[in-house]
């Protein structure tokens, strides 16, 4: 799998989407990274800890050896770090991808993501892409370097009508850069079964027909001592219920990544 998960809305839980995904893989042993574009760099923060702060390499090398013509180029692989769990590798973020990002942007670098991703494809089974909560150089990057976008939701009114204007995003990217990009789903976060504007709200999206990927994550204060701890929820509690929806929902997107391609909804 090669994933990116996406919206323009912060605070919508991509970044613990991502991991907590990502781990679910690692956990059963497959070869799995998570590729940090967010410069807040939450995703490193919750698989470094406090030692994200001082990594030595990650994504905003990556980017800024492409801005250096007269350098040759390093293997995608130099820019990787280990993360204390097996099977689960991170290239990490930090605050100078929001410096870099004009330049990137004049100097259409746009493409390099995907150049890199292709070269460590060769090395891992799933590999996730965390973005920014913009559709800026990052965002788009991931999206042209994915083959299939996860889009989080967070059950209020704000987060719907952002919905539709990012699917159109999505694909406008599609017809201009990549033509392999699906939406692998909407999952819904910090989903409360008993109380009623989260139910109607889900509901309205599945009853447009809308690609709503079951199961949806509960809320639960469970996953604030997962991002304190800096564990996924694979390793801190497998047998919580939150646990299990993560699990649920990976092998979800692993069928439709296994599946065939032709005739999938693309919206």
């Amino acid at each position: 799998m090669r994933t990116v998960v996406f919206n323009q809305k912060g605070g919508v839980g991509k970044s613990t989407i991502t991991v907590n995904l990502a781990a679910v893989g690692a956990s059963r042993g497959r070869r799995t990274l998570v590729v940090d574009l967010d410069p807040s760099g939450n995703a490193s923060r919750y698989l470094l800890g406090a030692e994200a702060d001082t990594a030595r390499t990650g994504a905003a090398d990556l980017f800024e050896q492409s801005l250096k013509f007269s350098v040759r180029a390093r293997p995608a692989t130099d820019y990787v770090a280990d993360t204390p769990f097996e099977a689960l590798h991170l290239v990490a973020a930090d605050a100078r991808l929001d410096e870099m990002h004009a330049k990137l942007e004049s100097r259409y670098k746009i493409y390099k993501l995907r150049e890199a991703l292709d070269e460590l494809a060769e090395v891992y089974d799933d590999i996730w892409i965390d973005t920014p909560p913009a559709l800026n150089f990052f965002s788009r990057s991931a999206l042209i370097a994915a083959r299939t976008c996860v889009i989080p939701f967070d059950c209020d009114e704000f987060s719907r009508r952002a919905l539709y204007g990012l699917m159109a995003s999505v694909d406008e990217i599609r017809a201009d850069h990549n033509p392999g990009l699906e939406i692998g789903g909407i999952v819904v976060n910090q989903f409360q079964p008993r109380a009623n504007l989260p139910q109607r709200t889900v509901q309205e999206l599945v009853d447009e027909g809308l690609p709503v990927l079951q199961p949806y994550l509960s809320a639960s204060v469970k996953i604030r001592e997962s991002h304190e701890r800096a564990t996924p929820m694979a390793w801190l509690d497998p047998r919580h219920k939150l646990a299990e929806e993560f699990e649920a929902l990976y092998d979800r997107l692993a069928e439709e990544d296994e599946g065939p391609r032709k005739g999938k909804a693309k919206r």
